[in-house]
This record gives C-alpha cells, sequence and structure tokens, in this order.
C-alpha cells in the first residue's frame, strides 16, 4: 500500500511538473515576487497532493519567529521535502543551488525562472562572491533566500559539515538569519521513493542577528542551534 500510494504521487508531479514549466515560462514578464508566487503554486499542490496520497502533514513551531522584513532561511535537509514546503510557509523565496540543476530538461527551465541563486560549488572564493553579489540583489527584491548549510540531505541522525556560504551572505549584507530544523526525512527520505504516513515537525528559531559579528561566529551560532533542536523534535514522533 504505501507503495502504491507513493507511486500515485509521484504520477502526480510527472504530470503536472510540464504544466507548471510553461506557468513558469508565461510567468517571465512578472516582477520576480509576482513570478515566484506563481511558479511556487506548483509546490503548494504537491504538498496537499502528499497529503492526499500519502498522508504526510506537517506541525510548525515557531511562526512568531519569523521577521517581517526578508531574511535568510538556513535549514537542516533531509529530504526533497524541504523544498517543496517551505515554499508554502515561508515568503517568496530564492534557493542557493548547484548550477547543474538548471540544466535538467524542463524541471530546470521552471527553476531558472524562480530567480535562483545558482553557484559552481568548486569556484571557492568566486562562488561566495558571486553568493553575495546575487544574493543581495534578490533581497533587495523582497525575495527571501534560502540555504540549506550541509550542502547536501542527510539521513536522520547524520550530522554534515555546515558550509559558510549563508553565514558569509548574512554577515556581508548585514541580514538576519531564520534557523529552522525540521524530521522530514523520518517520512520522505532522502533518494527515497518509498514513503511513511506521519506529521513532519518544523521548528521555525529566533532570528539571528548578524550586525557586528563574523561569518564564522555566526555560522557556529546556527550549527549550535539547529542541532540542539533536532532531538527535541525527533522526540514528538
Amino acid at each position: 500500500m504505501l507503495f502504491l500510494r507513493s507511486a500515485l504521487f509521484f504520477l502526480g508531479q510527472v504530470i503536472t511538473a510540464p504544466i507548471f514549466t510553461l506557468v513558469a515560462l508565461l510567468a517571465l514578464p512578472f516582477n520576480p515576487i509576482t513570478r515566484n508566487y506563481l511558479i511556487s503554486g506548483w509546490a503548494r499542490s504537491m504538498i496537499w497532493w502528499l497529503r492526499i496520497t500519502c498522508n504526510i502533514t506537517h506541525k510548525i513551531s515557531g511562526l512568531e519567529n519569523m521577521p517581517s522584513t526578508p531574511s535568510i532561511i538556513l535549514s537542516k535537509h533531509q529530504s526533497a521535502w524541504e523544498t517543496l514546503a517551505f515554499q508554502a510557509i515561508f515568503p517568496e523565496q530564492s534557493y542557493v543551488m548547484k548550477r547543474e540543476l538548471l540544466w535538467i530538461p524542463i524541471f530546470g527551465w521552471g527553476l531558472a525562472m524562480s530567480s535562483p541563486i545558482a553557484i559552481n560549488r568548486s569556484a571557492g572564493r568566486e562562488a561566495l562572491k558571486k553568493l553575495v553579489s546575487i544574493g543581495k540583489d534578490r533581497l533587495n527584491k523582497g525575495l527571501w533566500v534560502v540555504i540549506f548549510p550541509e550542502g547536501t540531505r542527510k539521513s536522520p541522525g547524520e550530522r554534515g559539515k555546515y558550509h559558510i556560504g549563508g553565514a558569509w551572505l548574512a554577515t556581508h549584507t548585514n541580514t538576519q538569519i531564520v534557523p529552522v530544523a525540521h524530521n522530514a526525512g523520518e517520512f520522505w527520505p532522502k533518494n527515497g521513493f518509498i514513503k511513511k504516513p506521519g506529521v513532519i515537525q518544523i521548528h521555525i528559531g529566533p532570528a539571528i542577528q548578524t550586525a557586528g559579528l563574523k561569518a564564522d561566529a555566526v555560522n557556529q551560532l546556527t550549527e549550535t542551534w539547529i542541532e540542539a533542536e533536532m532531538p527535541v523534535l525527533n522526540s514528538t514522533f
């Protein structure tokens, strides 16, 4: 039954993705906020479809911590779920991603229309410069910026190295960070087809102000909060 439910969800993704890619292309003349809202309709519909087919819902704690101005979200990365759900939870946003994702036929075209920050991860210092340049532009246009500091998805209980890019962008644009912990990997595993029913827990932490701090210190504050929160939310399911 889990396989059939997961297959039905996947079928919905396959059928609707080309439709929303067309929407993304037609939305090109609009401003970034409007265009992003239209494109993220696919993600919002997939979160609804996930609930219908796989009985996966989510519960949010800490909504009161969300700033009223564009911010940088630094989040745990366990699943494809958060790349969809964040578009339903947070204001319009720009994702920092590896540039290779834009090369995927059809899917990548839609991504390109959503004002992403696509970087070459192997470029080192040049990648940080590009991140700051484009990230500042996205923030000035009213978009939030989403970064997964561990870079790639990690299984529940696994802890990756927190890369400095998000903290670097925050300190170089004087922007607050919103740390996010969640346990989506317990229900939608990384690279996993089978999805288990349940309630994903998302904890949004108090904003981390970055003025006067070095990027290393900001990165450490973010990592400390997120990793300390993981055992707390894992104990609730």
